[in-house]
């Protein structure tokens, strides 16, 4: 991770922590710990320091192997650690320029280990942004600890809740997609509520009745009973196509004039997502097809969105469509690495039950192909390839679909749509990277890093700020810009 014969290009960050150790294991140390692995991951240096002008400068420690035991007697005591996820080969000595430095790499935790907690104290759990390491908030502590479990979210039976929250309408259309993706399914001729059962909307309580599912209720139920559950509940739907409006149009799950359930927004929301791609003219059995490889990619990518989602956190789930891109964000971080995801064939959906209730009519995939068939589908048709951002604090996950020609041709949305190149696309994500190594930047800080001119990055920066991908803070000459937590 780190070019050691140019340590002075590198900076402090979210991914790097320098600490001079010249008194012995510093215990701020612990926090890092806990801050790196349940984040991205990172690398500690010891014996390191960081200069006014923020490079790094090594010291020479006079005795690192005494730190990496007094590290390793520490990090093995369940007292201070909640779990040692380091093997021998992530902590070693290292020279530079003649200094001997300790290096210590630490990853990312798996689901299953995290929270990740120092002092024996579950409440001293931290997470690391650009700025250094937080305590976590109890809302981010009990997210981390819903996905540690072993049954996904949605098999918890609601023992306070009864038959009457499930809206009849969206079971019949259910069962009336299932008939045709799936005719002559042994559960065809079940009576509704048995259906239910084998489905997993409806378990049996402690009482020994049927109760509704958390699946059945977020696929099935009425969104005025959701909430009672799911109190951050919120399914948003937008158009912006007009700058001078917020938007063209919109659905919202607490409009009251539809059910608001997850089940039902899919399908309002991918019909609106779809009715402006172009369909080529297809024959197959003497029938025209009417469906594409991105209409595939988009149900994939919808799906992904709601089976993945934590309906505890903030914010909701929005799903915004412009003339040039779709972008879907979702409450709750990734419960495996984003490169695995990206690379496919590991599926740990968060919703388990509601992506097999998707599976039973034809939408997301379970083998973890859904977003590599993205990417794939992406790169077929020429387009930039999707940006996959997760951020903390709070936690969410935010897909960007651009359609955007490498060759700078119109998109295929819509025949007026605006040029966007490739370049652009590039551009921002530079900015991106930049900023989540560096706590903010100014206009001038990115024109230099990019080359480009300063009102180049000032519509670049629009762009950003449009798309809720940062912030900004102050004014004029003072202002600055940051990665929105």
């Amino acid at each position: 991770m780190i070019d050691f014969s140019n340590l002075e290009k590198y900076r402090e960050n979210n991914r790097i922590e320098a600490k001079k150790a010249m008194g012995g294991l510093p215990g701020s140390i612990w926090e890092t710990y806990s801050a790196f692995a349940n984040t991205h991951g990172g690398i500690i240096l010891l014996g390191v320091e960081e200069w006014p002008d923020k490079t790094l400068h090594t010291i020479d420690l006079p005795d690192p192997d005494r730190l990496i035991k007094e590290f390793w007697d520490i990090a093995n005591n369940p007292n201070k650690t909640s779990v040692n996820l380091l093997s021998s080969k992530d902590v070693f000595v290292q020279e530079v320029d003649g200094d001997h430095i300790v290096v210590i790499n630490v990853p990312r935790a798996e689901r299953s280990y995290r929270p990740v907690y120092v002092d024996g104290n579950p409440l001293s759990t931290y997470r690391r942004n650009g700025e250094g390491d937080y305590k976590c908030t109890k809302e981010e502590y009990q997210a981390m600890v819903r996905d540690a479990s072993v049954k996904t979210q949605d098999m918890l039976v609601l023992n306070e809740m009864d038959m009457s929250v499930f809206n009849k309408e969206s079971v019949r259309s259910y069962r009336q997609r299932m008939r045709l993706s799936r005719p002559g399914h042994v559960w065809e001729a079940l009576e509704d509520e048995d259906f239910l059962m084998k489905l997993g909307a409806v378990g049996i309580g402690s009482d020994g009745k049927k109760h509704p599912t958390s699946a059945g209720l977020l696929m099935f139920g009425n969104e005025y009973d959701i909430v009672r559950e799911y109190n951050a509940y919120f399914l948003d739907y937008q158009e912006q196509y007009d700058a001078d409006t917020r938007w063209t149009d919109r659905i919202i799950s607490s409009s009251g004039d539809w059910s608001g359930n997850v089940y039902d927004f899919y399908f309002r929301v991918y019909n609106k997502l779809t009715q402006d791609i172009k369909v080529p003219f297809k024959m197959e059995g003497g029938a025209r097809v009417d469906d594409t490889s991105v209409h595939q990619a988009l149900r994939e990518a919808l799906a992904n969105c709601l089976v993945n989602a934590d309906y505890y956190g903030r914010q909701g789930l929005v799903v915004i469509k412009k003339r040039d891109a779709i972008t879907m964000s979702n409450p709750g971080n990734f419960r495996i690495e984003i490169d695995t995801a990206k690379s496919g064939g590991v599926s740990d959906p968060r919703n388990g039950t509601m992506l097999k209730m998707f599976n039973l009519i034809d939408i997301g995939e379970r083998a973890g192909s859904g977003i590599p068939n993205i990417f794939r589908v992406w790169r077929e048709q020429g387009w930039t390839a999707p940006v996959i951002s997760e951020n903390f604090d709070p936690d969410r996950i935010m897909l960007s679909l651009a359609f955007k020609k490498s060759d700078d041709k119109k998109a295929t949305i819509k025949s007026d749509d605006k040029k966007v190149t490739i370049k652009s696309a590039r551009q921002k994500n530079e900015i991106i990277t930049y900023l989540t190594d560096h706590v903010s930047a100014k206009n001038t800080d990115i024109a230099e890093l990019l080359g480009v001119k300063s009102t180049r990055v000032k519509q670049l920066l629009k762009e950003l700020l449009d798309e809720g991908v940062v912030v900004a803070e102050g004014n004029n000459k003072n202002r600055v810009y940051k990665l929105k937590r």
